[in-house]
């Protein structure tokens, strides 16, 4: 036995005692790792450069939750920021006041800040998106697989706004289940009609939280993406 490696005792009872919040999320199915609180930091808008809207939104309130895919590839996750202000330019350019969706999640998981969430979205397909919290993944998911970083940030932003909104995770869909579109593509479709997306949000939900970081961490880590080092 390592003679450095001794530490203070613990009873047996202390070493079988598993933190309560654990114990019921076990319960519900989770694991502990999907149990413990997972934190997402939020890029406000000013750390990727957005553009004030060009006019006044419409309120609404959140009681849907739909997935999107931007439907451009994304292969060099350092280009992240800069797509998001191509995409906002595009959709202030139809007459919408901002960019379309309220969240946005680039290849290695960084969430960005959109619209403000109490405003209703916009779409160039057939449906209305007032009342829906509008979540879009960066990437053409007809052509590429979600990544690993980007699928866990994914779930983790739905199992906040399931909880958040009192939204059950059965009722989260794609663009798809309300429009004739592709979108959210064809690897993020399979992951919600094969129920993985309901089970692992079913899982997290109550046990994510979301924060903004402050004006100047969010524009350090934006330079860190565009580096190609965070």
């Amino acid at each position: 036995m390592c003679a450095d490696c001794s530490g203070p005792t613990i009873s047996r009872r202390r070493a079988l005692w598993v933190p309560p919040a654990v114990v019921g999320a076990t319960l519900l199915g989770a694991s502990p790792a999907e149990a413990a609180t997972r934190k997402v930091p939020l890029l406000r808008r000013s750390a990727w450069d957005a553009r004030p809207a060009t006019k006044p939104f419409v309120r609404h309130r959140i009681s849907h939750i739909t997935i999107h895919h931007s439907g451009v590839i994304l292969r060099d996750n350092r280009t992240a920021p800069a797509q998001l202000r191509t995409f906002q330019a595009d959709h202030q350019a139809r007459g919408w006041p901002d960019i379309a969706y309220h969240l946005l999640i680039d290849r290695h998981g960084n969430v960005y800040q959109g619209r403000p969430i109490w405003a209703v979205g916009d779409t160039n397909t057939d449906y209305n998106p007032r009342g829906h919290l509008l979540v879009m993944a960066l990437g053409n998911f007809e052509e590429q697989a979600v990544s690993t970083a980007q699928f866990s940030a994914l779930l983790n932003v739905l199992a906040w706004g399931s909880s958040r909104f009192g939204i059950a995770p059965a009722a989260i869909r794609g663009h798809r289940a309300y429009a004739s579109t592709l979108c959210p593509g064809a690897d993020l479709r399979r992951l919600i009609f094969n129920g993985t997306v309901r089970r692992r949000v079913r899982r997290r939900r109550g046990h994510v939280t979301m924060r903004a970081l402050s004006v100047s961490a969010g524009r350090a880590r934006a330079t860190r993406i565009e580096n190609g080092t965070d």
